[in-house]
């Protein structure tokens, strides 16, 4: 992981970001985030995911494309040991934001429903919807005459178990905690209609409190963060962790 703070601050508590990258990147490629935040005054862990970076073990691209939600709940799993080990070196001051892009995304939407000391997120071009999006993911394979390495009881256990981790199914767990959305209208990668369908419905629970969860949205954005958005999401966290 890369561990990013304001000069001969390392040793200081600091407001903490952890910040996942997306599929088939690395955690160097979201140091624009990271430097960002730093200016603020914050720490920022960039963790490499399961099979990612320097944690490559060779695969081939469909390879690790098979194990995606492997990768994604790997990732919320350690999510839980880092956040354990920034506070028994007491590194932490205040509460804890996640956020990542794509996969990283993703994987934050899951870590929500899990873990309710994640203090404010921000969900770039991800999507919290995993069970539908593993049952598209695997018609999608299918379609292509591509035949999945796991049997039918495999299936349903795989999609039980991300169940457990689905936003649609858990959106109580999220209890009015500052959520920020970015995604590209003409995203083909991560649907921007069924995040932003996620949004509307999750918008419901926060009507108290409405700024706290927003959504921005860019018509003629694919699957690429534009700078406005990178910058919208660090204030997000500057604003909603400094509370």
């Amino acid at each position: 992981m890369l561990h990013i703070t304001p000069d001969e601050k390392e040793l200081t508590p600091l407001p903490t970001v952890i910040f996942f990258h997306g599929h088939m990147s690395a955690k160097e490629h979201n140091l624009h985030y990271a430097y960002q935040l730093a200016e603020k005054g914050f720490r920022v862990i960039l963790p490499d995911a399961h099979l990612h970076g320097e944690r490559t073990e060779g695969l081939d691209n469909v390879q690790i494309s098979l194990r995606f939600w492997e990768i994604v709940l790997t990732s919320i799993e350690e999510l839980a040991f880092l956040h354990e080990e920034l506070h028994k070196r007491n590194l932490v001051m205040g509460r804890v934001g996640v956020g990542g892009t794509s996969m990283g995304g993703i994987t934050t939407m899951g870590a929500m429903t899990v873990y309710p000391w994640i203090g404010a997120a921000a969900i770039m071009m991800g999507a919290g919807n995993y069970v539908e999006l593993a049952q598209a993911q695997m018609t999608q394979y299918e379609s292509r005459g591509f035949q999945l390495p796991i049997s039918e009881e495999e299936r349903s256990q795989m999609l039980a178990t991300l169940s457990m981790f689905d936003s649609v199914q858990h959106q109580s767990k999220f209890n009015n905690r500052p959520i920020y959305f970015w995604h590209g209208e003409q995203d083909v990668t991560v649907p921007f209609e069924q995040t932003y369908r996620l949004f509307k419905s999750l918008r419901k629970q926060y009507e108290e409190v409405p700024e706290k969860i927003v959504f921005r949205r860019e018509r003629e954005a694919g699957h690429a963060v534009s700078r406005a958005g990178m910058l919208e999401a660090t204030e997000w966290f500057a604003k909603h962790l400094a509370e």
